[in-house]
């Protein structure tokens, strides 16, 4: 059932206007570490040697630049600018590309035991540099909100359309989910493969709270976005039993893990393309053959797709009506 709604009228004074101006703010401070980086030279970051991949030293700097010269666009337009928002949105998926290594920082966080490529300056600069990316988006949409949608509070447009509390998840999430959780078991099967080898006491409690992890976001997660069951809490909970999941429980996470897998291991097999096409594949102890690779890292993206996609139709479904608009 749809009802028609006339557009809302936006209000005298809007705090996105000043968004903008936070990312002008945020390129000329960052830019200037970058510039400084660039010419006297960076510190070590070992043992990769770089805080940041794909768009390192000048090209750092330049994506400070492009930011700073697409927020001024967005500080002065006065119109719905579409291919000002489409290069936006270029150069925030370029700064989270160079973030990657922050899925290692992530994991290592959570199972008490970070990462070899972990410095405390590398994690410092990447998370000042996917700042810049947030406060983008955030002028972009925005941007979007304030000069395309009917609704200046929400953005969206269209007509009312009156949805079921609690509506199943549509077949395409589903797909997505299962296609998640399948990428999540072909990455262990793969692991089981080639055995897990003689860990260390220490080492091998992180491996045990990373594999636990590992399949609570990889089967039970996923899952848990499309189905009824995830959105009440068990009943061996104590204390929650019965009681709604807050939909940040599953969303937040979901939506950090999928954006790291999509981004980490979309550059991990674009160079793996490359070692394979350039015979320049280095097995290191032989440990893990090429074949490995090929194996896993697609199986890491697919699950990282799949939950991506299955985070938006749960966003969709539970988010709440806008105040201004009813959508």
């Amino acid at each position: 059932m749809t009802l028609s709604l006339p557009p809302v009228a936006p209000p005298a004074s809007d705090r996105r206007a000043l968004l903008p101006y936070l990312v002008l703010a945020w390129a000329a401070g960052y830019g200037a570490l970058r510039l400084w980086w660039a010419v006297a030279g960076a510190p070590e970051f070992p043992p990769l040697g770089t805080d940041l991949v794909v768009f390192t030293g000048w090209w750092a700097v330049a994506l400070c630049a492009a930011a700073a010269l697409v927020a001024g666009g967005l500080a002065t337009a006065r119109s719905w600018r579409p291919a000002l928002a489409a290069a936006g949105w270029v150069v925030c998926a370029a700064i989270v590309l160079s973030c990657a290594l922050l899925l290692l920082d992530l994991v290592g966080f959570l199972i008490l035991a970070p990462t070899e490529a972990f410095t405390v300056a590398g994690f410092v600069s990447r998370i000042g540099c996917l700042t810049g990316a947030v406060l983008l988006n955030a002028a972009i949409v925005g941007h979007r909100r304030r000069y395309r949608g009917d609704c200046r509070g929400c953005g969206r447009t269209g007509p009312l359309v009156q949805r079921r509390v609690g509506a199943g998840a549509p077949g395409w999430a589903r797909a997505a989910a299962y296609a998640a959780a399948a990428g999540c078991l072909l990455r262990l099967a793969a692991q089981v493969a080639v055995g897990f080898g003689d860990l260390p006491p220490a080492q091998g409690a992180s491996m045990v709270a990373f594999e636990v992890g590992f399949l609570l976001a990889g089967v039970l997660l996923p899952l848990a976005l499309v189905h009824s069951w995830g959105r009440i809490w068990p009943g061996w909970v104590p204390l929650l039993a019965g009681r709604r999941i807050p939909r940040a429980v599953l969303l937040v996470p979901a939506a950090v893990f999928s954006v790291g897998l999509i981004v980490y291991f979309g550059v991990g097999i674009a160079g793996l393309a490359v070692e394979t096409v350039t015979g320049t594949f280095d097995p290191g102890d032989g440990r893990y053959p090429l074949a490995f690779f090929w194996l896993a890292e697609p199986a890491y993206w697919v699950w990282g797709w799949g939950l991506g996609l299955a985070a938006l139709s749960f966003h969709q479904r539970t988010r709440r009506p806008c105040r201004a608009c009813g959508r």
